[in-house]
């Protein structure tokens, strides 16, 4: 039985983590048959996210938390997974706005189907999705560009829910420039190309009103990260 590290990426979330890490220890329980772990990481908060997080890993044995100095996802997600012992790394927004019923199903397809990476699509056509127009046309608009610069083959490179072999993980990520919003999208390029396997799965995802993303700098960023692969040498 494969065991799987759930990561939760937080910044200033003291108003729904607790909430949110209860909704998630009943779902796994509840769904989940491989031994699991939430390990809660804390992207420098600056209000009290840190204590609760403590808090929870202290009330309940299948929480960790880990606290980061810096800002970033993806240099939360590099600490996370590196240092985790678990057969699967996987991760989610803590909002949980992408449905959780979708999570055995990526690790089924890593358990059970061989793939080395899972990651949730919004944009499959049996997804189901509820987020404004702008933010519709500009995923879909970005990820043909992506298509069109690295003919790559998965279908949504940012959904904020996906799980890896710690194998490919170890592999990957010493690759990996970004330490933010890009982490992403490199990991699925750059796995892509190394020829790892990679499987989409459908979901069902809810735009959160209260998201911090800055979506114009993430895009500028987005885009500049796009080109440094296009023109340096995928090692």
């Amino acid at each position: 039985m494969a065991t799987v590290d759930v990561v939760i990426p937080v910044y200033n979330e003291e108003h729904v983590l607790a909430q949110s890490i209860a909704t998630l220890r009943q779902f796994l329980k509840d769904n989940l048959s491989h031994q699991w772990q939430v390990v809660i990481a804390d992207n420098a908060s600056i209000d009290r996210t840190w204590e609760v997080a403590q808090a929870l890993a202290a009330e309940y044995p299948d929480v960790a938390a880990l606290h980061l100095d810096e800002k970033g996802r993806g240099r939360a997600l590099r600490r996370a997974w590196l240092e985790s012992t678990a057969d699967i790394v996987s991760y989610m927004d803590v909002d949980l706005s992408t449905e959780l019923a979708a999570f055995p199903a990526m690790v089924s397809a890593i358990c059970d189907e061989g793939y080395d990476i899972a990651t949730g699509s919004r944009l499959m056509r049996s997804s189901q999705v509820e987020r404004s127009p702008k933010r519709e046309f500009t995923s879909r608009g970005y990820n043909l560009l992506i298509k069109a610069m690295f003919w790559t083959r998965f279908s949504d490179a940012q959904c904020g829910f996906k799980a890896i072999t710690s194998r490919a993980a170890r592999e990957l990520i010493p690759l990996i420039k970004d330490q933010e919003w890009f982490f992403d999208t490199e990991l699925l390029i750059l796995g892509e190309k190394k020829g790892y396997r990679i499987k989409d799965i459908p979901v069902a995802w809810v735009e959160d009103p209260d998201s911090r993303v800055d979506i114009s700098k993430t895009v500028r960023d987005d885009i500049r990260g796009l080109l440094r692969l296009r023109f340096h040498r995928i090692p």
